[in-house]
């Protein structure tokens, strides 16, 4: 069962960009889904905590994988900038508050990692990927602007760069870039 589990794990990885059967996929300019989450200290998030605030909504496919821990690790570095940028980050995962507790203390991560176990969220922003009984978010960002709308969407990043890019973007939006 183990060497099922893995197989279908290597798989999932390696088409973790294929295109899967979702609802209508999110567009610029359109409301961000709402969600309700756990962050890796049990606290709740929704994206109405946010409004007022630039959102950097990071998905990721899974905690402790290389190209994951590359993009969080990316996002802590550059935590102060998007800070001052009057943004807040949030990673997105189908991991459990457990995986993300002991992701978030091994890699000193300053930002919310939020469990959407069921993948319910990463769908409604068609960023789950499914093969049955395996999921993963796909890695994708949504900027959601301060009035809770989307702002920028990536559907293809590279994560160890990813973050410089994001605030560069974001600087452009505000004006200061």
């Amino acid at each position: 069962m183990s060497r099922l589990i893995s197989f279908s794990t290597m798989v999932a990885l390696a088409l973790g960009t294929f295109p899967v059967a979702s609802a209508q996929q999110p567009s610029a300019g359109a409301l961000a889904s709402e969600f309700s989450l756990l962050d890796q200290y049990g606290k709740r998030h929704t994206l109405a905590d946010y409004r007022g605030r630039w959102v950097v909504l990071f998905f990721y496919p899974k905690n402790d994988t290389p190209g994951c821990t590359k993009e969080v690790c990316s996002f802590r570095d550059d935590i102060v900038e998007l800070h001052a940028l009057s943004a807040q980050v949030l990673g997105v995962s189908v991991d459990s508050v457990q995986s993300h507790a002991r992701f978030a203390e091994k890699h000193g991560l300053p930002f919310p990692l939020l469990a959407d176990e069921d993948g319910s969220v990463a769908r409604s922003y068609d960023a789950l990927f499914s093969l049955g009984f395996v999921k993963w978010a796909k890695r994708h960002t949504f900027i959601v602007d301060p009035q809770g709308r989307l702002a920028k969407i990536y559907r293809s990043v590279e994560p160890a760069t990813h973050s410089d890019r994001v605030i560069s973007d974001i600087k452009a939006m505000q004006g200061r870039g």
